[in-house]
């Protein structure tokens, strides 16, 4: 049993790196895109408004995996004129990408909630003070963000949770990460215990962002102590 749990556990990690790679990445451009759409929605213009809310009502109020097939498989759908563009069609035929931009896209909707509700929450007086002291809205938002990025944190290490979780839906493009390896085993052996082993790697992984996040957030919040 053990051992062939440990043969499990092998096969399974050779998707390791596409999995930490996707997250990785995905968090990091979902959250500097969401950083951005939380300024435009600050500065109140009425069509940046509407286009940024389209976007996160059309993000958030559809799954994740029908948007990984939309970006995927559509794109096929205009290969002939695609094809004029090697570059272009090289990348959005790859199916790491197609989920790399699946998830960023999906991720900033829900960040660029978090982060935009933490600078609406923040003291009307901090706004007012930066007025007095005759900053603009772009100066302004150069102050309080920062204070209001911090705040989220807590909110913001479940959406970080996620996107790991998200990235097993990777392997129905296919990806081969670590679901794609478990679903891989799966067909040769009919084993239920794959996805056992697959599990504990994701707790595995989650646990320690989770860790890592909780320590981030207790070091940029101890002013507030």
């Amino acid at each position: 049993m053990f051992d062939t749990f440990i043969y499990y556990l092998k096969i399974i990690l050779q998707g390791l790196p596409n999995t930490l790679t996707l997250g990785i990445l995905g968090i990091l451009s979902a959250g500097l895109l969401a950083i951005i759409l939380s300024c435009l929605l600050s500065l109140n213009s009425y069509a940046l408004t509407k286009a940024i809310r389209t976007y996160i009502i059309l993000f958030t109020g559809s799954p994740l995996l029908v948007q990984l097939f939309l970006i995927y498989y559509g794109p096929s759908q205009f290969s002939d004129t695609l094809s004029k563009v090697p570059a272009l069609y090289k990348l959005i035929s790859s199916p790491w990408f197609c989920a790399y931009l699946a998830l960023t896209l999906n991720s900033a909707a829900y960040t660029t909630q978090i982060f935009y509700g933490a600078l609406k929450s923040l003291p009307l007086g901090q706004w007012q003070a930066c007025e007095a002291l005759g900053m603009d809205k772009k100066q302004t938002l150069k102050v309080i963000l920062p204070y209001a990025l911090k705040r989220a944190l807590s909110t913001y290490s479940n959406e970080i949770v996620f996107v790991v979780k998200g990235t097993a839906l990777a392997s129905m493009i296919p990806v081969m990460d670590i679901m794609g390896y478990s679903n891989q085993l799966n067909s040769d052996y009919y084993d239920f215990s794959i996805f056992i082993v697959a599990g504990l790697v994701y707790l595995l992984i989650n646990g320690l962002l989770s860790t890592i996040m909780r320590i981030i957030e207790k070091k940029n919040l101890t002013f507030e102590n």
